[in-house]
């Protein structure tokens, strides 16, 4: 028997203050730009209030980019564009400055950081701070096995939660949520699926690289298969990542609840992190108050996640590269959102009437 319970995560984690959040509501009426102009600027400042505490929102200054890398046994099925175990190819693309998400973090100065919890590669192939966390090399193949033992479940979610330790411990005050991995999106669809009652059709998407009609027939097929395997252990959310999640999947969904849990707002990708988010939301119903959605990614399986967590997603540019991109992409609305509601004067008071 796991020692691990995810459903204890439902009393450790407290949604935002909502008092504070109603002083700033009423701060935002005084302010000189009249309330609405900002649109959704002015929700974005008055949740980083309750975020923080902090009536008047304090600027993002340490944000970090926290990228969760694993490869997935269903990609030898052809179900991705990208050849089965080449995760590592992605991960050093980041490393080497080459992908857009470096690109992007170089701009916004926003650090990176990548952690390999199930990468099916030697491990001599990338740094050691990227893959001595490894909880197992690749994950198993989700159509006609369990991706994880239980053992490997609860340490790959244990490996999440210390990972946002370590970052809150260090001052990360937002952290934009992402993964790098080759067949993810199927396993993340089949949760999808497996938690909305839905059919495989419904959530199966095309991926961050399009896949042709083919493709998504095969990947059609595994997320069916797959969620045959996962409906029997809808109740138990361990127990489920461990058949059809992953290493990596599992540690972001102990990383996102530990960052509830820690006070520490989240910006979530796409249809990876969703997924992470809705297994998060079954073990904890207030957790969803501390993430935000980045981006439209185009996956049905995000959209249906979205929906069914109440979360609106800041941006829709059509970017499907995944990896962390399109979050990034709304730290700059974030950014500016903190900056206005802590730095736009109130107005002066009318003078009484005589």
């Amino acid at each position: 028997m796991s020692s691990l319970n995810l459903d204890d995560f439902s009393d450790l984690i407290e949604r935002p203050h909502g008092d504070v959040r109603r002083d700033a509501e009423e701060r935002r009426e005084r302010l000189v730009v009249p309330a609405g102009a900002l649109g959704r600027l002015d929700e974005l400042g008055e949740w980083l209030s309750a975020a923080q505490a902090s009536v008047r929102v304090k600027p993002i200054e340490r944000p970090r980019v926290v990228l969760f890398a694993g490869d997935h046994g269903v990609a030898e099925l052809g179900v991705s564009a990208r050849p089965a175990a080449t995760a590592h190819e992605l991960v050093r693309a980041v490393l080497d400055g080459a992908s857009p998400v470096a690109v992007l973090a170089r701009r916004l100065g926003a650090s990176v950081r990548i952690v390999d919890a199930g990468l099916d590669c030697d491990p001599e192939l990338l740094p050691e701070d990227v893959v001595h966390h490894r909880v197992r090399r690749g994950s198993g193949r989700i159509d006609i096995e369990d991706a994880l033992t239980a053992e490997e479940a609860e340490q790959a979610v244990r490996l999440g939660m210390a990972i946002a330790d370590e970052e809150a411990d260090s001052g990360t005050d937002l952290v934009v949520l992402g993964d790098l991995s080759v067949g993810g999106t199927t396993a993340a669809a089949t949760l999808i699926a497996a938690l909305c009652g839905t059919d495989a059709s419904v959530v199966t998407g095309r991926g961050g690289v399009a896949i042709d009609d083919l493709a998504w027939m095969r990947k059609c097929a595994a997320i069916r298969d797959s969620l045959r395997r996962a409906r029997p252990v809808l109740g138990d959310q361990l127990e489920l990542l461990a058949a059809v999640g992953g290493a990596d999947i599992a540690a972001m969904t102990g990383f996102l609840l530990q960052c509830a849990v820690r006070r520490t707002p989240v910006i979530l990708d796409g249809v990876v992190s969703a997924a992470c988010a809705l297994v998060g939301q079954r073990a904890a119903f207030r957790a969803p108050d501390w993430w935000l959605a980045g981006q439209v990614s185009g996956e049905p399986g995000q959209a249906k996640a979205l929906d069914r967590m109440a979360l609106n997603p800041l941006l829709d540019q059509g970017v499907t590269v995944g990896e962390g991109t399109g979050a990034l992409l709304a730290l700059p609305l974030v950014q500016a959102a903190a900056a206005l509601a802590a730095e736009l004067p109130e107005r002066e008071p009318e003078p009484e009437k005589v």
